[in-house]
């Protein structure tokens, strides 16, 4: 009885407990799956954070490293004993002034205080900010600071080096000519226009305008391989030539610039021409060829000739042109003898007529940036007379000769043709846009000159953009619309220029089939100075997407104007914002600009 009740007990006792031993295991496998599930927690965020592409560390509210990563202990070199949680901030960057070698142990303790002291500073205001490290082995750190809610921060590393030498070599690419290193035509142009603006009252400089002579013999003789080694010597020779505050330019095939800077008096100017001719003059030995060639050198100076950049162009083409009239291999300085304005104009008059014949016509281009896709376009060819006695001639002054005497016609046919056949050689979805003149619009061969001009190329119609002033518009308004209605059939674009200066723009819009319109750069420039500017803006930009056709503002100039006329609604922009006209050989470098300007 009593051995049958003493072993009833146990088994009461054994039942008993069984629920606590169970509630028991099972708190412990949770805490066990819940310390395996921190466990891979942990080891994934490790994995994580030392495979990151950047150094991470953070510090607590004592700065006071809490965690980093092995990205961030390999780009400062720290010993493991610096990457232990606890380690003060203050030890790691003494560490790493001293390592860099900037400065003895007292002044890098100096230097952390006062680094630190500003640090804190920028943190306990919320703000994140960054900096640029420069490393003495030549790399950079991009560091992102960012507080933390309970104090202390985080920051991020980034090993910047490559992408600062991709973007640095891209401008330099920009402005620079790729074969000789020196300044190419865009970067002269900056810099002589900066260096006029920024003379002042007793300071001077002198352009000198070089033009190699026999050059295009040795290139067509031995071959262009040949040509471009004399050139990069050639680029050589003239760094040995000048100063250090002198600017050296190639402004494409075998012309060069020099701007002298400080050249107060004639002396000057020919000390540093004839040492460039004696340089360049020497002998060069190139590729088992024993070549000698010589240079003309047309000089201006500044201010005592002018400052307009443009007439001291000119000037300096027509010291040159009397240098090789002379027989070349010498240089001459502009004294303004050039003839008076009837003179001129009667002496343009008569030698507009040859001008196409003797090549003497070339062409610009300016980009049209689409505002949405950054990218370039179209380019509008602009045309310039190269002048054998007057210089570089503008447009103004020649255009409206040309006109009155007929010869736009001859020029017209011309300007197609060499715009089509220049547009071949840049991307498929770039166009072209050539202007058109009254007497061209109303002449009866413009249909045929234009298949023409597609034809000699094979062109895509859709690649060429023929532009109209809006003032051709008030003649026979009949007839011009048959005239487009066949140049539209043709496939190509047809732009209205100077659009908003007459009272029935709205219905020429209607009227004709225009595919895009460019607003009077006149409403641009009183964009600031006439609220009204941009509410006439505004309207023809939504009048004109109404109707399906692009708006275009030109001459925009500044920032400011870029940002106005986007809040505008326009959808293109073309102006010296983004590029001067440049030659063909300049344009490459020109568009390359955009990205900048848009960053700016």
């Amino acid at each position: 009885m009593g051995e049958s009740s003493e072993s009833g007990c146990i088994e009461i006792s054994e039942v008993a407990g069984i629920p606590a031993i169970d509630a028991n295991t099972q708190l412990l496998d949770s805490l066990l799956e819940q310390k395996q599930k921190l466990e891979q927690l942990n080891a994934w965020f490790d994995v994580a954070l030392n495979n990151m592409v950047r150094g991470l560390s953070m510090f607590d509210a004592q700065h006071r490293l809490v965690v980093c990563n092995n990205y961030y202990r390999q780009m400062y070199g720290l010993p493991e004993e610096l990457t232990r949680a606890g380690t003060p901030l203050t030890d790691i960057v003494e560490f790493y002034i001293r390592r860099e070698g900037r400065d003895p142990q007292e002044r890098a303790r100096v230097a952390v205080e006062s680094w630190l002291d500003s640090h804190v500073r920028k943190l306990a205001e919320g703000q994140t900010y960054c900096s640029v490290q420069h490393m003495r082995d030549g790399r950079k750190l991009l560091v992102t600071y960012k507080p933390l809610a309970g104090g202390g921060w985080v920051d991020t590393q980034e090993d910047i080096t490559e992408k600062r030498r991709t973007e640095e070599r891209i401008e330099w690419l920009a402005r620079h000519d790729a074969l000789t290193g020196v300044a190419n035509r865009f970067h002269f142009r900056e810099t002589f226009e900066t260096a006029l603006k920024e003379l002042s009252s007793g300071s001077a400089l002198a352009l000198h305008w070089l033009d190699l002579d026999g050059f295009k013999d040795v290139n067509d003789r031995l071959g262009h391989p040949i040509g471009d080694a004399l050139l990069k010597a050639v680029a050589q020779r003239l760094r040995a030539s000048v100063r250090r505050g002198d600017f050296i330019a190639r402004l494409g095939g075998d012309e060069f610039a020099i701007i002298q800077a400080g050249a107060r008096c004639s002396e000057q100017c020919s000390r540093l021409a004839r040492r460039v001719l004696r340089n360049i003059g020497k002998p060069y030995h190139i590729f088992g060829h024993e070549i000698t060639i010589s240079a003309s050198i047309g000089i201006v100076c500044a201010p005592e000739n002018g400052d307009c950049a443009d007439e001291l162009l000119k000037y300096a083409d027509i010291a040159l042109y009397e240098v090789k009239s002379a027989g070349r291999h010498g240089y001459k300085q502009f004294k303004g003898g050039h003839k008076s304005k009837q003179d001129r104009s009667g002496g343009l008059e008569v030698d507009i007529h040859g001008a196409v014949a003797r090549n003497q016509l070339e062409l610009h281009y300016q980009p049209v940036v689409n505002l949405s896709s950054r990218d370039v376009t179209s380019c509008e060819a602009l045309l310039r007379w190269r002048h054998p006695r007057f210089g570089l001639v503008a447009p103004k002054d020649f255009l409206p000769l040309a006109e009155r005497t007929g010869a736009i016609i001859d020029i017209g046919r011309w300007v197609l043709e060499q715009a089509c056949r220049d547009a071949q050689q840049w991307g498929h979805n770039t166009r072209v846009t050539v202007n058109l003149s009254l007497l061209q619009v109303e002449s009866a061969g413009l249909h045929d000159a234009v298949l023409e001009a597609l034809s000699v190329v094979d062109l895509d119609p859709f690649r060429l953009k023929l532009e109209i002033d809006e003032t051709v518009l008030d003649h026979n308004e009949e007839e011009l619309a048959k005239i487009l209605e066949g140049l539209h059939r043709i496939g190509v674009g047809l732009t209205l220029d100077n659009f908003g200066r007459s009272s029935a723009s709205l219905n020429n819009l209607r009227s004709y089939p225009f595919s895009s319109v460019k607003v009077d750069r006149a409403l641009v420039k009183n964009l600031h100075q006439h609220n009204d500017s941009a509410a006439i803006i505004m309207a023809v930009a939504l009048a004109a997407r109404s109707l399906g056709i692009e708006t275009i503002a030109e001459g925009v100039e500044t920032s400011e104007e870029l940002n106005a006329v986007a809040l505008a609604g326009c959808e293109k922009v073309q102006g010296f914002y983004f590029s001067r006209p440049v030659p063909l050989s300049e344009l490459n470098a020109a568009v390359s600009t955009r990205s900048l300007k848009f960053a700016a």
